[in-house]
Order: structure tokens, then C-alpha cells, then sequence
């Protein structure tokens, strides 16, 4: 006579990955994963591990959470808005390019004036440089300020969607 088996037991949920946690498994209990990777991949997993002193194992599950973190946050980023930010800097390059010759000629003009006429003390070369250093520090301001903007603009935009 044949006897009932025992019930084995079932994958009833599902951890933060979605994959099946066997139940009366604690959610923080590290599960065994299996893939197959790269050999640089893994070379660079062991490296990892030798460097912080860590098993290969949890190298690997580190670089796992990178990953996910790594994916999760490009999901924030729409691909509308994508298209929008591309969008704008193409527009402010098209500008660079149509300004950009001609501010850099009338820096050029400008010193060859300068010292043509013998009012200044100093060489056309050194007036040239002078020109250029005050033109890329204003520049590096000029792109810092739209840097914050920018991030200011996405921080908003965030905290809105949450909404």
C-alpha cells in the first residue's frame, strides 16, 4: 500500500526581487543565487572580495544591490524627459557654435587693438591670455548656475511626481 507523501513546503511569497521565498523563510535571510557570468566579471567580483576582505559570495551579492540600486534609479528618469534634456542641449550647442567663433574672434581683435595702439604695458600674447582666463572663469560660472538650475528643476519635478 502506498503511503501519502508529506507536504513539502510550498514557495508561498516572494522577496523584494520578486523571485519565491520558501515559507517560514525570514525575508532577511540570504538566498542562494546561481548565474552564469563573465569571466572578467567574475575576475573583478574576486578582486573585489580579496581587496575588502570579504567572501567571493558576498562581493557578488554587493555587486548585486549596486546593480539593482543602478537600475532602480534610472527608472526615475522618464524617457519623455530624456528626450527633453537631449533636446535642450542641442539647442544650447547650436547656440555655442553661432556665438562661439565670433566671441572668440573679438577676443583675438580686441587684444591686437590693445596693444597696437601702446596704451598697454603688456604683449599681445599676454593680453590674449588675460582674455581667456577671465572668458573660461565667467564660462564656469555661467555653466555651474545652469547646473544647480538643472538640478533644482529635476528635484522639483520629482518630488511633484511623488505626489
Amino acid at each position: 500500500m502506498r503511503h501519502a507523501k508529506e507536504a513539502m513546503p510550498t514557495r508561498s511569497s516572494s522577496n523584494e526581487g520578486g523571485n519565491p521565498v520558501a515559507a517560514g523563510t525570514s525575508p532577511s535571510r540570504l538566498l542562494p543565487v546561481s548565474a552564469k557570468i563573465e569571466g572578467a566579471l567574475s575576475r573583478e567580483i574576486d578582486e573585489y572580495a580579496k581587496a575588502h576582505g570579504i567572501t567571493r559570495s558576498r562581493a557578488a551579492g554587493q555587486y548585486l544591490t549596486i546593480a539593482r540600486e543602478t537600475l532602480r534609479g534610472q527608472e526615475g528618469v522618464a524617457a519623455g524627459k530624456a528626450e527633453e534634456i537631449l533636446e535642450a542641449i542641442e539647442g544650447v550647442r547650436t547656440v555655442v557654435e553661432l556665438l562661439g567663433p565670433s566671441s572668440l574672434g573679438v577676443m583675438r581683435l580686441l587684444s591686437h587693438w590693445a596693444t597696437q595702439s601702446g596704451g598697454l604695458k603688456v604683449s599681445e600674447d599676454e593680453l590674449l591670455a588675460e582674455l581667456r582666463t577671465v572668458a573660461a572663469d565667467e564660462w564656469e560660472q555661467v555653466l555651474s548656475e545652469a547646473e544647480r538650475e538643472l538640478h533644482e528643476a529635476m528635484r522639483k519635478d520629482r518630488t511633484e511626481g511623488r505626489q
